[in-house]
C-alpha cells in the first residue's frame, strides 16, 4: 500500500507556518533592538546553571531577559527568577521543542525594548529544536564534558546551525575522562563556523570570554541599527 501523502503535507504545513512566524519574530526583535539567542542542549548539560550566572553577572552590565521552555514544569524558570531580568516560562507538554508561535506569545508579556539580550532556553533535546527557527539572531549549543566527545557527530544538525558551541562543566572533565582535543576536533569538523567556549558555571572559569561574546552580539545589533 503506498504511503499516505497527508502526513507529509501536515509536516510541511507545520514547518512552513513556523518559518512564517519566525520571520515575524525576527523583525519584532530587530525593531525592539534586542538580540535573541536560542540556547540548545540535551538534558542535564548545565544550560540553566549557565543562565543563572549569566543573569547574575552579565546582567549587571546588560539588560537580559529569558524565555524558558520545558516539557512539564517551571522548575528552571523558578531557578532563574529574581536575578534582575524578566523570566517567562513555556510549558510545552508533549512537544519536544519550542516553536516560533510559542515564543511570540511568551514575548507578549516582555518589554523587549527594555532589553539588550533575550535568551530563549529551548527544551532539552538536540533533535527537534534544531529544525525550528524561532526568529533568533544567534543559536548556541551547549555540550557538557559529562556527555562525551561524539555528540556533534551524533546530532550534526544542531551543531551545523549554531553560531557558537559552549563546552560546559569543564571542572568535571578529568573525572569524566573527557577528551578535550577529540571533542574540539568533532565540533570543528561538523561546525567549522562556530565559535567555541569552554567554561564552568560552577567555578566561573571561562565565563569572561562568554560574556565578551554576548557583549559583541549586543554591540553588533546596535551598530546594525545605527547603520539602518
Amino acid at each position: 500500500m503506498p504511503a499516505s501523502p497527508t502526513a507529509v503535507l501536515v509536516g510541511e504545513n507545520l514547518k512552513a507556518r513556523n518559518d512564517r512566524q519566525a520571520v515575524v519574530n525576527r523583525e519584532y526583535f530587530r525593531a525592539a533592538g534586542v538580540v535573541a539567542l536560542n540556547l540548545l542542549s540535551s538534558p542535564g548539560s548545565g544550560k540553566t546553571a549557565l543562565l543563572e550566572r549569566t543573569l547574575s553577572e552579565f546582567g549587571q552590565r546588560r539588560r537580559v531577559g529569558v524565555v524558558v521552555g520545558d516539557l512539564q514544569t517551571d522548575n528552571d524558570a523558578r531557578r532563574l527568577a529574581g536575578r534582575g531580568g524578566p523570566v517567562v516560562p513555556i510549558t510545552t507538554g508533549t512537544v519536544c521543542h519550542l516553536e516560533a508561535d510559542m515564543v511570540a506569545r511568551a514575548c507578549a508579556g516582555i518589554d523587549l525594548a527594555g532589553l539588550d539580550l533575550l535568551v530563549i532556553e529551548n527544551v532539552g533535546n538536540l533533535v527537534c529544536p534544531a529544525s525550528f527557527d524561532l526568529g533568533e539572531g544567534a543559536r548556541v549549543v551547549v555540550l557538557s564534558t559529562t556527555e562525551g566527545e561524539d555528540k556533534p557527530l551524533k546530532y550534526p544538525r544542531a551543531f551545523k546551525t549554531a553560531q557558537a558551541v559552549v563546552v560546559s562543566k569543564t571542572d568535571l572533565a578529568a573525572a569524566a575522562g573527557f577528551d578535550r582535543d577529540a571533542a574540539l576536533a568533532n565540533i570543528h569538523a561538523v561546525a567549522p563556523q562556530a565559535t567555541v567556549f569552554a567554561l564552568s558555571a560552577r567555578t566561573g572559569d571561562g565565563l569572561g570570554r562568554w560574556y565578551d561574546y554576548l557583549d559583541g552580539l549586543v554591540e553588533g545589533r546596535r551598530r546594525s541599527a545605527d547603520a539602518g
